[in-house]
């Protein structure tokens, strides 16, 4: 029993290594966004800077420990096999949650998914005591106090986050402005100085704190010399930084680096618990069950109700394999900085779509704003604004934002996470980075009337992912703890099976080589590019991409609707109504990204392309809306099971369906290849395969008049199929024409 046991123990300890990985690539994204966005250095040079507070972090994140411990459940009342099913359901349903909502593409984090799924798996144990034993009451068996604080811990940091990300970077931008470079000489050592002392006092006074790096009597003289230590530390670090300004170092660049610094320590420290806090605890609990114990399974372990005293060895290995997978890992080298693009300066690609609590959080700030601004004098209101002028904006070349907001995004977001650390609350790096980003993205007007209500619907939609994540990690480890409980051994085998076969799927997916689209890569450049005759070039390149793609699509949707409806194909006609679907909405997208190029190339050469943009995207809306006229009345035919079509009918739509999808098809090849002197000769025919259409047009309203009642239903959809067939020829006419002279 005692080899079963420490089988899973083994186990438990190579999911932890597991997570380390993963979670570090995952998450990397989050303290080196704004060391990117702001192009401070190479991306080496950051990487070395956040391995390093990465490492520090790890071996001073001790402290958190004890919230697998003891901070959810009241251990004395568990036994052993009572907090392995704890521990193994907690473990495994990380891994399948965390698997699912990867491949979803929705938002998720591991402090709350391991905050919810100790609750879940402890919640349903609490149960089956509470039923068994009626003296025991739910607080006997739940931490609820620590419980509460630790998940209203996780939530309130998000307003937190938000109001001090909007009200510093709005003080520190009336200070610097968007032309900081003057005034740095005044303040350059007070800024410098001030940050880093904040961080200084977290990372010294509350991260060395019970670390088991320093000696109790050192510990113990650091809290009773903070304001001395805090003094001394601001006075000759702020003369510190005067100097190294007036040596031309560029203090914000500083700033920046100590911030990466400090949040990637802030992560390492909060988040390593979420790695390696269960299976520690499992471990010690292992060490209870086999020593005082005795082997006996029903041995009660009040001993971890005491304060972890983690091996500095364990916390010097899992540090080492952080900086390992945040020095290797392909994922944290392609960063997708989806909160860089949401608190871009200048304008960009907007991610997420609009929803109506967005459109109504906008207009009640919006009026609420026009009320208040009645109430600011004129002059006052004036000076603000010349604070805020963007057009002085000073950015390295493909930056998203300035100096001064990647400092004020780092040194909060890693102050605020440290703060949460040594109150011991697990608070969610990903999110409060994420909002503090916002925050200060909304204070430096990067959020204008035209974005406001796409990147609201971004923060709602991150938030949101937050209760769907919590929910779903507190009901599946209680279903899972649920069937260990019951199953014994046998069912953990089976769990521990799955979570292998799901980490050996996951890394085969993630080890697969998979280059980003063309499109994809035009658009980085285009956004990177301040030049407006690259600019320009990039943009004409793009537009010719999607288009050429958008007519792949079309043609062999055309196809599919065509064969559907022939062969009564239920199935593949309901595929091409999503395909539709998802085709428009890819549309839209590209559209969104091509009018941020027509914004910045140069303004007479947009008003000369303007038309011709336009038209071929409207003519690319009609293409599909044809499409979709047709699919939608043959899915209710065949769904409805009416009538096939007759077969002089089929004999004459079969080549109607070959000669408009090869006239898609040339017309897709002549796109890819740019053949413009080729284009209108297909124009040419195309204009007389109209006639022909018109044709079988007029031959079936003939034919209808002699048809029954009993298959008028089928003719009707037929005659359909011939209108859009003939309508979807025109549109192409126009698309082709447009893209002509929009390329000219």
């Amino acid at each position: 029993m005692e080899t079963i046991y420490l089988a899973f123990i083994v186990f438990l300890a190579m999911l932890a290594i597991f997570d380390l990985v993963v979670g570090v690539s995952n998450d990397a994204v989050n303290f080196l966004n704004s060391a990117i966005g702001a192009r401070v250095a190479r991306f080496k040079t950051i990487l070395c800077v956040a391995a390093l507070g990465v490492f520090a972090g790890a071996i001073l994140s001790n402290g958190m420990m004890d919230i697998a411990r003891h901070g959810i459940f009241q251990p004395q009342w568990f036994t052993f096999n009572d907090l392995l099913c704890i521990f193994l359901a907690v473990m495994v349903t990380d891994v399948v949650l965390l698997d699912t909502f990867n491949s979803l593409g929705m938002p998720t984090s591991t402090t709350v998914s391991l905050v919810f799924e100790l609750v879940g798996g402890t919640f349903v144990l609490a149960m089956l005591k509470m039923a068994t034993n009626p003296n025991l009451g739910f607080a006997d068996l739940v931490n609820t106090e620590k419980a509460l604080s630790v998940i209203l811990g996780i939530f309130v940091s998000v307003g937190i986050a938000f109001v001090f990300g909007f009200f510093v970077m709005w003080l520190s931008r009336t200070l610097f402005t968007f032309n900081y470079r003057p005034r740095l000489k005044y303040v350059a050592g007070v800024f410098g100085g001030l940050a880093f002392t904040a961080i200084s006092y977290f990372v010294i006074i509350k991260g060395l704190k019970g670390s088991p790096v320093i000696t109790k009597e050192f510990s113990t003289w650091l809290g009773n010399n903070v304001a001395t230590i805090v003094g001394i530390t601001f006075v000759a670090s702020s003369v510190v930084m005067q100097i190294l300004h007036f040596c031309r170092v560029n203090i914000l660049k500083l700033v920046v680096f100590m911030g990466t610094f400090a949040l990637a320590l802030a992560f390492a420290s909060n988040d390593l618990v979420n790695f390696i806090g269960v299976p520690l605890a499992a471990l010690s609990a292992y060490e209870e069950f086999a020593g005082p114990g005795m082997g006996n399974p029903s041995f009660l372990m009040g001993a971890l109700n005491e304060s972890a005293r983690t091996p500095f060895v364990y916390l010097f290995i899992a540090g080492v394999i952080m900086v390992v997978a945040l020095a290797t890992s392909k994922k944290a080298q392609n960063v997708v900085k989806t909160s860089v693009d949401l608190s871009r300066q200048d304008e960009g690609e907007e991610m997420f779509g609009s929803s109506r609590a967005a459109r109504s959080l906008v207009r009640a700030f919006t009026h609420a704003g026009d009320s208040l601004s009645r109430f600011v004098p004129a002059g006052l209101s004036r000076w603000v604004d010349a604070r805020f002028n963007k057009d002085e904006a000073i950015m390295a070349d493909g930056a998203a934002f300035d100096l001064v907001r990647a400092a004020v995004n780092l040194v909060l977001a890693g102050l605020l996470i440290i703060i949460g650390t040594s109150l011991k609350l697990p608070l969610s790096t990903t999110y409060v980075t994420f909002i503090v980003a916002m925050g200060t993205s909304l204070a430096d007007r990067a959020w204008t009337r035209e974005s406001a209500v796409f990147r609201i619907t971004g923060v709602l939609n991150v938030i949101g992912g937050w209760f769907i994540t919590a929910g779903a990690a507190f009901t599946a480890c209680a279903l899972v703890c649920l069937a260990m409980y019951y199953g014994g051994m046998v069912v953990m085998l089976a769990f521990v099976c799955l979570a292998v076969f799901i980490i050996v799927r996951s890394n085969v997916n993630f080890n697969r080589e998979e280059s980003p689209e063309e499109a994809e890569v035009v658009f980085r450049d285009m956004l990177a590019t301040k030049d407006k005759t690259e600019t320009w070039q990039l943009l004409r390149r793009h537009v010719a991409i999607t288009q050429q793609d958008m007519l792949d699509d079309v043609w062999q949707t055309y196809e599919a609707i065509i064969d559907g409806f022939v062969e009564e194909d239920l199935r593949k006609l309901r595929r091409m109504q999503r395909k539709i679907e998802a085709v428009r909405a890819l549309k839209k997208r590209n559209r969104q990204r091509q009018l941020v190029g027509m914004r910045r190339i140069d303004h007479q050469l947009s008003l000369e392309k303007n038309t011709w943009f336009h038209l071929g995207s409207n003519s690319g809306n009609q293409l599909l809306y044809c499409l979709k006229r047709m699919a939608d009345p043959c899915r209710e035919h065949v769904d409805n099971n009416f009538n096939p079509l007759p077969e002089d009918c089929r004999n004459e739509l079969l080549p109607v369906k070959k000669q408009v999808a090869d006239f898609v098809l040339r017309s897709e090849r002549l796109i890819e290849d740019r053949a413009f002197d080729q284009i209108d000769a297909l124009l040419e025919e195309e204009d007389r395969y109209k006639t022909t259409l018109s044709a079988l047009r007029k031959r079936q309203l003939d034919r209808m008049q002699d048809v029954g009642a009993s298959s008028l239903k089928v003719q009707l959809v037929y005659l359909n199929l011939l209108q859009e067939s003939q309508q979807l020829v025109s549109e192409l006419r126009h698309y082709l024409r447009s893209f002509k002279r929009f390329q000219a």
